[in-house]
């Protein structure tokens, strides 16, 4: 049960193992900080939820994902039960139609103080503001990675061929190729379903109250701070989640 006089945090992870776990550990820093959690998923994925957060008091919440999604086999809920990767931006587009069946979720809940969803939920920003919530984005890569994506874009736009080195603009001394890149943000004139999802997952997360990354600054001080000083929202480090987990213990 909830406390109406408590901290209370909606997370909702995208539907993929590697994006969810990380999830399920920062839930557990949260509940050490004594604070309520939500979580959402969908019905093939509870059984997931239940398992892993079974010694918690965390309310999991399902809703339903929509069906007869063109390419998409019935059933499958989970990047990992896709036939092809090629088939991920119409799976990641279906996310959108949960929309409806989210906010009535929300209305139903005790007062939520933030919420903590994946970059790729972008459409969750729209529910967030319709109910006064901060939305925060949970950005499943590292600081590192971002700060190469945001100062290479301008390279990646011209004729460097696909297998050789530049250097990275903003970071002297550091060489990369085309091809370190993924699909559609190393094709030189990038357009198609997947980068128009990709555009509108970072117009949402620029219009967002911040970002979370699975990192600590010490690591990424470099990296952070350029990425606070040419983008929005302000990117803050609050890992590493594996903190929650006691190490295992050494045999004598």
């Amino acid at each position: 049960m909830i406390s109406h006089s408590t901290t209370h945090a909606v997370l909702f992870p995208f539907m993929s193992k590697g994006n969810t776990i990380p999830i399920f550990d920062l839930a557990l820093l949260l509940l050490t900080r004594k604070i309520s959690i939500t979580i959402f998923t969908t019905p093939a994925n509870r059984p997931f939820f239940s398992d892993s957060l079974s010694d918690t008091n965390i309310n999991i919440i399902q809703i339903p994902f929509p069906e007869n999604i063109q390419g998409i086999p019935p059933g499958v809920e989970s990047t990992d039960k896709l036939p092809s990767m090629s088939l991920f931006p119409p799976f990641a587009n279906a996310t959108k139609l949960m929309k409806p069946h989210f906010e009535k979720a929300l209305d139903s809940l005790p007062p939520v103080t933030f919420m903590i969803t994946d970059d790729f939920l972008g459409w969750t920003l729209d529910s967030a503001n319709k109910f006064d919530i901060p939305r925060l984005v949970y950005y499943g890569m590292s600081a590192f990675s971002m700060a190469f994506s945001i100062s290479a874009a301008s390279i990646l736009r011209t004729e460097v061929s696909d297998d050789e080195p530049f250097s990275v603009p903003d970071f002297s001394g550091i060489e990369i190729t085309r091809n370190d890149f993924d699909v559609p943000l190393r094709e030189r004139e990038p357009k198609g379903p997947g980068y128009e999802f990709v555009m509108e997952q970072l117009m949402a997360t620029s219009k967002s109250y911040g970002m979370l990354v699975n990192s600590f600054y010490e690591l990424e001080s470099v990296y952070v701070d350029y990425c606070n000083c040419v983008a929005s929202p302000k990117l803050c480090c609050v890992g590493p989640f594996c903190a929650v987990h006691e190490p295992p213990k050494v045999g004598s």
